[in-house]
């Protein structure tokens, strides 16, 4: 008998997402925090030409200081969106789910935990790649997996089953 956690995913048939999928999803979500932020600092640019010269340092020292924040706007984003959905944007997508390594949802301090070393320590998702549950560093650290929600189920080997009608003579 299958058991099925309250995350939705079979314990004993558990699927453990890839290094490429869980790249994809990465720079998905990535992309989302760098548009926001960018976008806040283009809309302080714009200010800052109608107010002048006194608005062109604080542009200036908007964008520096975003360069770098955004790890810690990556890090509040992914960790709040795993805490709650159990998954960010990027990885509904493709299907992925964060879950404990008991198979239930990930609790706030992993999911915080997780975020932050991912954010401030993103080489250390190369890891997944030698593990065998595809765990990188930071789900090493926070007791977290990765793992497919949608299972990627094979073609259907026999052939579609001949039509009852007779084809039209030509």
């Amino acid at each position: 008998m299958t058991a099925t956690t309250s995350a939705g995913v079979a314990e004993d048939r558990r699927e453990y997402a890839g290094f490429v999928s869980r790249t994809w999803a990465f720079l998905a979500d990535a992309a989302v925090v760098a548009l926001v932020a960018f976008g806040a600092v283009a809309v302080v640019a714009l200010v800052t030409l109608v107010v002048g010269a006194q608005g062109r340092h604080l542009a200036r020292t908007m964008a520096s200081v975003l360069a770098v924040a955004l790890p810690a706007l990556l890090a509040v984003y992914a960790g709040a969106f795993w805490a709650l959905a159990g998954r960010t944007p990027g990885m509904a997508l493709l299907g992925l789910r964060v879950v404990s390594t008991a198979g239930r949802p990930a609790r706030w301090l992993s999911c915080a935990i997780r975020a932050v070393v991912l954010a401030y320590f993103p080489i250390g998702a190369l890891w997944c790649l030698v593990d065998r549950r595809h765990q990188a560093i930071h789900d090493k650290l926070a007791r977290t997996a990765v793992v497919r929600t949608v299972p990627a189920s094979p073609m259907p080997a026999s052939p579609m089953p001949a039509s009852p009608m007779p084809a039209p003579h030509a």
